[in-house]
């Protein structure tokens, strides 16, 4: 790959709109598509291997959202460009993100998506919102830790303490010790009060 051409990674669950963005970033010269992941762990271990400049990903994703892979791939790789694209305009879904370290966000559905000059823009290490969005504020996303926001996902899919010790890999007073902890940094004190907070403010994908 020359020296000057961007590498990106294209995150979707749905395979003909990872087509369709593949298609738009390689009629661009200097931009090569290098893989694709169809859901937030394949995302992970896709950024690992493959180490690109910029990776575009979708926000709703099956296991793991985007903002919690970003955040998995940041920690390992700092100076990533993450551009999220997604079709929820709700500020909560843009403040986790950019909490997570993402330098753009975008809505999918825009007919004027400029995702060429968004792309060569965050790998410039600009920060790129779509403007039909508001202002995010800052809220309770940056409070919660990566692990967090993990077991999170998995209590608003009606997981319990044992399947969410199951899927990552823990055990069940570790995942007791993370639900405290989440409701004790949100100040909620029941699961269904927990779920409600988590969509409203889009801490997790509902996908």
């Amino acid at each position: 790959m020359p020296d000057n051409e961007l590498s990106v990674l294209l995150v979707d669950d749905h395979a003909l709109v990872r087509r369709g963005f593949r298609r738009m970033l390689e009629d661009e010269p200097g931009i090569r598509v290098v893989g694709e992941a169809g859901d937030g762990h394949e995302a992970v271990e896709a950024e690992r291997a493959l180490r690109p400049d910029v990776v575009v990903m979708d926000f709703a994703l099956p296991s793991m959202n985007g903002a919690v892979a970003a955040r998995r791939m940041l920690e390992s790789n700092p100076t990533l460009a993450v551009l999220i694209l997604s079709m929820h305009a709700e500020p909560g879904y843009v403040r986790t993100c950019m909490e997570s370290g993402v330098r753009g966000y975008l809505l999918k559905n825009a007919m004027d998506l400029e995702l060429v000059s968004a792309v060569r823009r965050v790998a410039a290490g600009e920060q790129v919102l779509d403007p039909r969005l508001g202002k995010p504020a800052t809220g309770d996303a940056c409070t919660l830790t990566t692990r967090e926001l993990e077991v999170l996902q998995l209590i608003v899919h009606g997981k319990s303490n044992r399947d969410i010790a199951a899927v990552l890999g823990l055990s069940v007073n570790t995942v007791a010790v993370h639900r405290a902890n989440i409701m004790q940094s949100l100040g909620i004190h029941n699961t269904a009060e927990l779920v409600v907070h988590a969509i409203r403010n889009g801490l997790v994908s509902i996908a």
